[in-house]
């Protein structure tokens, strides 16, 4: 073991239940007290360099501000999901039943689009899964406005049928 490794294993024998004690007053819970007393000797552990005065009050220093840094990111992390509506939180697992439902009504979907005439389905496709506006339908389509509305409203008035 290097010299390093020695003093930094009797500083933490000598140190690790005062520390533990000292965060966990602060933090009000031994476990995470416990776990931020070995972050604190694994930082000094990769920042050891010759030190010159009271390891203890640096380390009680370290302690604090280590309390002080988890409190502040717990009560942040609250608030933050305090905040939350309802709607932001994941939505809940899909039901086997749901899945096979939402499959059987995009097959009778389909099925009624396939039973649409060729230029209405056309139509309808164009402005539902391409995001064609009506006009630009129309003048793709060299037919007036007024005939995607009705082509469209007779693909709507079938999927709403099959539905």
């Amino acid at each position: 073991m290097s010299v390093k490794t020695e003093e930094i294993t009797a500083l933490y024998v000598a140190e690790h239940d005062r520390l533990e004690r000292q965060i966990c007053r602060r933090v009000g819970c031994r476990a995470t007290a416990c776990d931020l007393v070995h972050d604190i000797f694994l930082r000094l552990w990769e920042r050891a360099t010759d030190r010159r005065g009271d390891e203890a009050a640096y380390l009680s220093r370290c302690a604090r501000n280590a309390a002080i840094d988890h409190n502040r990111s717990e009560r942040s992390r609250r608030e933050f999901f305090v905040g939350m509506l309802p709607e932001q939180y994941a939505p809940d697992p899909v039901s086997p039943h749901e899945i096979v439902s939402a499959r059987q009504e995009i097959k009778s979907i389909d099925n009624v689009l396939a039973s649409l005439p060729k230029r209405t389905r056309h139509i309808f496709l164009l402005n539902r899964v391409h995001g064609k506006t009506f006009s630009e339908i129309a003048v793709a389509m060299g037919i007036s406005q007024r005939a995607v509305a009705k082509h469209m409203a007779h693909a709507v008035a079938a999927c709403v049928e099959a539905m």
